[in-house]
């Protein structure tokens, strides 16, 4: 068959012949709509097909519910809303210009909700409710459905950090307290950082938020500062800290500014020894993989880690798997320490639990049982003015100050390229002003890489990027890197590979897209190649003030870094930023993507796309299905 149905029979639904459709789906089948639309993938359909014969339940309500969770964390949800779905969904070829959209979907056969729930209620497929129940793939929780996995993830999360959060702040005297903070806080011993480092030091679960430049990682830095002091005042041994972030560049990142911190502060020598012994890992090297399963580690609830405080960077890219493995693994009595930016990206994964922790909005704050142990920094020391007002413009949303604070010009501080490059294409008139910036960092980076100057090379790494939502498209990062390539070569789309050896070149920014944790180079790290003496090349990477030089040949998977999406620029500085928009039907197009690409550009920020891509991201926050916040507004539980 041709995946479109009966033979000879034509498909009233777009996107029917593509790739990704279930052959033997007809459409007598009520899934059938739903996998021509895009909504269900064949893993989904095939998945719940399974679920369907082992559990003896072929209600087509049952299935097309089981196919739609089963969905849910693939597309970063933890859960189903049953009410609201019908609503929210997406197509999943939308953005590539295949599936469908808008009255399409909305007339998609979707069930009567009543009717729903009381199928999925009757079938053996599904557990009811809070309590515990027998093994079963799916949990209906009122109008929410969930993998049940997914469910005792959430309960673990809420639970454990609801029991962190009640219980009681504890803290060294006082009047020495006072002293130490005027130390190491000079001038602002009562400001908000004094207050977070001090909260991380007393309390089980502190959660540090706030945008870029607030001066988290200074929190951290002297928070560990604060128990080292703490701990040579009353004569016990040094506290044994894991740093940790969810991918190894914000692991090493981390433990960089934590040791250059150190080297500032006025603090014993010993204290100072400690600080910079200080490693940081990814999440997953500090749970320790198991060899038993790919969501299986080392330390559990049953083998927990040694440490007395657990520091994580850049949360906003946890998901609620990883966090639930975390939590069972970190001592009850330890300290839990949770940095990160919930205005930025979710991560890629299912969950939202930073967000989730700190409220869904500013106005409306963290849940209230996790008010004292939640720290916002507002004061950013990193930039101010018109890209100040700019971020704080798009996380709100507010549509018309963004288009007044980004005007017409892309020739200042903040400007507006009002063009569609998807449409356009990259020879568009007016976009004069962003090809200006990317030749102009790129030229520059190629001169000091020809004349083997590797520092140099590195310090123009950061002038400038291009930042896009897709990878691949004609708006994405991979289509736009070949174009910067072939302008610098000027051979045209064959690019510069005839430049060097196997596509090398003097001057190739590259983005690390594999850990190797031999070389000590993480999925996310940044370098340039540069001519050596000898007429060969290395790439070249920062390292603490110093550089790591590596052979080509030696090096593992890498992309050319001209232009990368937001995602992957995560956590990155820049003097400038073009921000490449795709079109407004693109499912990735939302404000925290936005806010992310923006506050990436230390001086300037060029947004390069139509009105309607540029209002369709601030009128479109990330909406992540999930009940944690919910569990953690009903209040204190007890661990499960």
């Amino acid at each position: 068959m041709s995946g479109t149905g009966a033979p000879g029979v034509p498909s009233p639904w777009p996107g029917a012949g593509r790739s990704g459709l279930v052959a033997d789906l007809g459409p007598g089948d009520l899934l059938y709509p739903f996998n021509q639309a895009g909504v269900l993938s064949p893993a989904d359909v095939h998945t719940a097909r399974a679920l369907s014969r082992l559990g003896a339940s072929g209600d087509p309500l049952v299935v097309l519910a089981t196919a739609l969770a089963v969905r849910a964390p693939r597309v970063g949800h933890v859960l189903v809303d049953l009410a609201s779905v019908a609503a929210t969904v997406v197509a999943e070829g939308a953005a590539a210009g295949v599936g469908a959209e808008g009255d399409v979907l909305a007339g998609l056969p979707w069930p009567e909700l009543g009717t729903w729930r009381t199928a999925l209620e009757a079938s053996p497929l599904v557990n009811r409710g809070e309590g515990p129940g027998p093994v079963r793939p799916l949990r209906l929780v009122g109008e929410h459905l969930y993998l049940e996995r997914y469910w005792r993830d959430e309960g673990l999360v809420a639970g454990d950090f609801l029991a962190r959060a009640a219980a009681p702040p504890t803290g060294p005297d006082r009047a020495w307290l006072a002293q130490v903070l005027e130390l190491l806080f000079p001038g602002e011993a009562d400001g908000p950082q004094a207050a977070a480092a001090t909260a991380c030091l007393g309390r089980r679960l502190t959660v540090v938020a706030g945008g870029p430049g607030t001066g988290k990682t200074t929190v951290v830095a002297r928070a560990l500062a604060l128990a080292h002091l703490d701990a040579r005042r009353e004569g016990r041994r040094w506290p044994l800290v894991g740093l940790a972030a969810p991918t190894g560049k914000a692991a090493a990142r981390m433990a960089e500014a934590v040791h250059e911190e150190a080297r500032r502060l006025d603090v014993p020598a010993a204290v100072r020894e400690q600080l910079l012994a200080t490693g940081a890992s990814t999440v997953h090297r500090l749970l320790g993989r198991s060899a038993s399963g790919l969501n299986r580690f080392r330390h559990d609830r049953r083998n927990q880690l040694p440490h007395d405080m657990v520091v994580v960077d850049e949360t906003s890219m946890m998901s609620l798997p990883l966090m639930a493995r975390l939590v069972e693994a970190v001592r009850g009595d330890a300290r839990l320490v949770l940095v990160g930016d919930p205005e930025q990206l979710a991560s890629v994964e299912a969950g939202a639990v930073l967000a989730d922790v700190t409220g869904p909005s500013p106005t409306e704050g963290a849940p209230p049982a996790m008010a004292g142990c939640t720290q916002v920094l507002r004061v950013n020391h990193r930039f101010h003015g018109p890209l100040a007002e700019l971020a704080d413009a798009v996380r709100r949303g507010s549509t018309a100050s963004v288009l007044e604070l980004l005007g017409g010009s892309g020739t200042g501080e903040l400007g507006w390229l009002d063009i569609d490059v998807s449409e356009a294409g990259p020879q568009a008139p007016g976009l004069g002003p962003m090809w200006a910036m990317a030749m102009e960092a790129a030229l520059a980076l190629a001169d000091r890489a020809r004349r083997g100057d590797a520092q140099g090379a590195l310090a123009e790494l950061g002038r400038a990027r291009l930042l896009c939502a897709h990878r691949e498209g004609p708006a994405g990062a991979s289509t736009w890197n070949a174009l910067v390539e072939a302008r610098l070569a000027g051979n045209g789309p064959a690019g510069p590979s005839a430049q060097g050896y196997q596509g090398w070149y003097p001057g190739r920014p590259v983005v690390v897209t594999e850990n190797d944790y031999g070389l000590g180079l993480f999925n996310g790290d940044t370098g340039v190649a540069v001519s050596r003496p000898d007429g060969g090349l290395s790439v070249v990477f920062p390292r603490g003030g110093m550089v790591q030089a590596v052979s080509p040949a030696r090096l593992g998977p890498a992309a050319s870094a001209f232009a990368m999406t937001a995602h992957r620029a995560q956590g990155s500085e820049l003097d400038q930023v073009a921000v490449l928009l795709p079109g407004p039907a693109s499912r990735v197009l939302t404000r925290e993507l936005l806010y992310t690409a923006l506050t990436r550009a230390r001086r300037r920020a060029l947004v390069v796309g139509s009105r309607a891509a540029l209002e369709a991201a601030l009128s479109r926050p990330v909406a992540r299905a999930s009940g944690l916040g919910r569990r953690l507004r009903a209040g204190p539980a007890p661990l499960s």
